[in-house]
């Protein structure tokens, strides 16, 4: 690799930029991300960056605010040390579900993060399953959002005989994404219709499809609190499904996610480490991590070398 690329680190996924880094062949740029008393946060990137191809990896994942200040300082320290290219390695895009005013008088946080990302001074960015396609238009620089479906879809050959996959959406609007990971494994899609009384709850009202006797595989982008998952995983063994896997790119798992999942009647959850596993996420029997440092690191050297990034999926 052409020694005028820099990669650093944010504190929100250290493990997975070594990984990307290592993958690259690179060390990371020396850079300290730290605190004052008051928990201002402070960067001092200890390298010559002048005229380098630098890119800033930082998941905004919980504590969400903390990690997104942390990038864009970062982004702003670079710009003022006359870095030649900033890019912005976003695996996890927090506040990518405030796509749209879902009522009178709120925000679009993820247009407000994109503005605030391009004015701290990033040149591009980098992103994995963004939770909605068009954010993308929400940024005025060029956005690559890659797709997560190649590693999933690698473990689920590796693992699962695929004579009686059944790919399911846990809900209507994940069916694009579902229908498209179902394709690269001829398998069939099922759809779980599921009725939300009030946020944070769910309620699963029928499946759309065949699904007795069949190996189960719920497809989403995001876990949070785990509900939707653990509902459809139900409904699913009622229809008379065999066993019921989860494929998710992004485990934000918060509150009591973990314990609800590892309570549940999921034979496997499987996610990305596009976000940091916690300890809970590390010793839990029913979850298991997949990396996506080599598909990140793949793609950060085609930038770095101006090469095709959308061919990685063909």
């Amino acid at each position: 690799m052409s020694g005028a690329m820099k990669i650093l680190a944010g504190n929100s996924n250290r493990p997975l930029t070594e990984a990307i880094a290592a993958y690259l062949g690179l060390p990371l740029t020396k850079c300290q991300v730290r605190r004052f008393a008051d928990m201002e946060i402070f960067v001092e990137i200890l390298e010559n960056v002048r005229g380098q191809d630098t890119f800033v990896v930082q998941s905004t994942s919980a504590p969400t605010n903390d990690h997104l200040m942390e990038a864009l300082i970062m982004i702003d320290a670079l710009r003022r040390a006359s870095a030649r290219r900033i890019t912005a390695v976003i695996p996890y895009f927090g506040y990518a579900r405030q796509d749209r005013k879902p009522g009178p008088r709120t925000p679009i946080s993820a247009k407000l993060v994109a503005n605030l990302i391009t004015r701290a001074g990033a040149d591009r960015v980098l992103t994995v399953d963004l939770h909605a396609g068009q954010i993308q238009g929400f940024f005025d620089i060029p956005t690559d959002n890659l797709y997560g479906a190649p590693v999933l879809v690698r473990d689920i050959q590796e693992h699962l005989k695929l004579a009686n996959v059944m790919v399911v959406s846990p809900d209507v609007g994940g069916v694009v994404r579902a229908r498209a990971l179902a394709k690269r494994i001829n398998a069939p899609l099922a759809i779980v219709d599921k009725r939300r009384e009030r946020p944070g709850e769910s309620e699963v009202m029928n499946i759309i499809g065949e699904v007795k006797g069949r190996n189960c595989i719920l497809v989403d982008d995001i876990v949070d609190s785990g509900g939707t998952l653990c509902n459809a995983a139900d409904a699913l063994l009622q229809a008379g499904a065999a066993d019921v896997r989860a494929y998710i790119t992004h485990g934000v798992l918060s509150g009591g996610a973990v314990a609800r999942i590892a309570a549940s009647r999921l034979k496997e959850m499987v996610i990305t480490d596009s976000i940091q596993p916690t300890e809970a996420v590390r010793v839990a029997k029913n979850i298991r991590v997949i990396t996506v440092a080599p598909l990140i690191g793949e793609a950060i050297a085609r930038i770095a070398k101006e090469e095709s990034v959308s061919s990685l999926f063909n």
